[in-house]
């Protein structure tokens, strides 16, 4: 089996990205002490993008693509999204965990300083690999390669974020209005993940409808629903007169991590986020024109 060399730009960030993740993880690991769950979600950001790069160059190494069970087009960017968001996280979440008011053994703190600048050039390599291999305009490409696919990418994430927020401990079952928004999450989470698989697997022409159209009717329903959502969720944690609370408990601030108040205020921040970002959705769906593989 020839291996197939391509020194292009997007093969050379790829495989920064590569090297950056794995001394990432392998410091962390190594030296970095970790002692809290986050460091376990760190080291999976970092380890998750590292096997996944490394799969996409050996399959484009030994020319494996067409054998491939995914399509190509849509694959390794969809990925490199994914990588981009996890290291990204795990370069915020990292540093306030283990480097804020740390004061530990200087060693201990150099691995951990050498983990975060790492995690920050390997979030910085992953981005420049999304910018590299998305869709200009006019140019015939995968859906996952175009601006809406990409933001169902970042949909997804953070509302996988939202979930980890709800759920520990469970902010959305003690009034129905709340069981409400968390519906609408779970609803449009299901939906933009399907549409990533269908198009990842190349299974869009067995909808028996029209998938464009299917996508500007479902932008338009989950910006609703999101809209709803991101007026109800505040107004029953906040406002006194729905048994909300206003103001930022003073518990909180000797609290390792986030309050309970602080996570009601992510979900309700990052509710507002994920509208936004399905209303750009809706309006790029709206106008764009692309060729399904």
């Amino acid at each position: 089996m020839a291996i197939v060399l391509q020194s292009t730009p997007l093969f050379w960030t790829r495989l920064a990205a590569l090297a950056f993740s794995c001394v990432a993880f392998a410091v962390a690991v190594h030296g970095g002490r970790l002692f809290h769950g986050t460091g376990d979600w760190c080291i999976f950001c970092w380890a998750f993008s590292f096997a996944g790069t490394l799969l996409v160059l050996l399959v484009e190494l030994f020319g494996l693509q067409t054998r491939s069970p995914v399509s190509w087009k849509n694959f390794p960017i969809t990925f490199a999204c994914y990588a981009t968001l996890l290291c990204l996280s795990a370069s915020i979440i990292f540093p306030l965990y283990y480097l804020k008011g740390n004061t530990g053994p200087s060693e201990i703190r150099d691995y951990r300083i050498v983990t975060t600048v790492f995690s920050c050039l390997a979030t910085i390599a992953y981005m420049t690999e999304v910018s590299i291999s998305k869709a200009r305009p006019g140019e015939v490409a995968g859906y996952m390669a175009t601006a809406p696919g990409l933001l169902k990418v970042c949909e997804t994430f953070i509302a996988c974020i939202i979930f980890v927020f709800v759920s520990d401990p469970v902010l959305y079952d003690r009034i129905d209005a709340v069981k409400y928004c968390f519906a609408v999450y779970c609803i449009c989470f299901i939906l933009s993940a399907g549409i990533i698989v269908l198009c990842v697997c190349e299974c869009t022409g067995c909808l028996p409808f029209p998938f464009a159209r299917f996508l500007s009717g479902y932008a338009m329903l989950a910006v609703l629903l999101y809209l709803s959502a991101t007026i109800v969720w505040p107004l029953f944690h906040f406002d006194p007169k729905h048994g909300g609370q206003k103001d930022r408990p003073s518990t909180c601030s000797g609290t390792h991590g986030l309050c309970i108040w602080d996570k009601v205020m992510a979900v309700a921040v990052l509710t507002a986020l994920n509208f936004v970002l399905y209303l750009a959705d809706l309006i790029y769906s709206t106008r764009l024109v692309f060729v399904s593989s």
